[in-house]
């Protein structure tokens, strides 16, 4: 079955740091992400901007709203598709993620949801 994980950050929380410690906090990122990718069950694992737009069709038109649809002060900053028999084994695999790995996502308030895929179809782009 394969699971989207979405991660979720407080970007002001990030950008208040010092450029060093920012830096090492990502160079501690990329070791977790070794390991994360050598389970081999991480289908795409993407990091996502700020900017935000929505669709929704109103009045027979459609609609686009900037920023996110739903109020919050996190912001989605990466999207995970990963392969696994159940939720345990999803569980499993997204708490090897660096931001539930290293110490800094804490205090940074970086979590991942984790949603079961119930329709996939990859299409091709040829």
């Amino acid at each position: 079955m394969k699971y989207l994980c979405l991660g979720y950050l407080y970007p002001e929380k990030m950008d208040a740091l010092p450029n060093d410690e920012k830096e090492s906090i990502l160079q501690e990122c990329g070791s977790h992400l070794k390991g994360f990718y050598e389970t081999n069950q991480v289908m795409l694992d993407a990091g996502l901007d700020a900017e935000v737009k929505s669709l929704k069709r109103v009045n027979g038109k459609v609609k686009v709203i900037d920023g996110p649809f739903i109020e919050t002060k996190e912001l989605i900053g990466s999207a995970i598709l990963i392969e696994a028999r159940d939720m345990e084994e999803a569980i499993e695999i997204a708490s090897k993620h660096p931001s539930i790995q290293i110490e800094a996502g804490e205090d940074l308030g970086w979590a991942i949801e984790i949603r079961p895929i119930h329709y996939f179809e990859m299409i091709d782009q040829k």
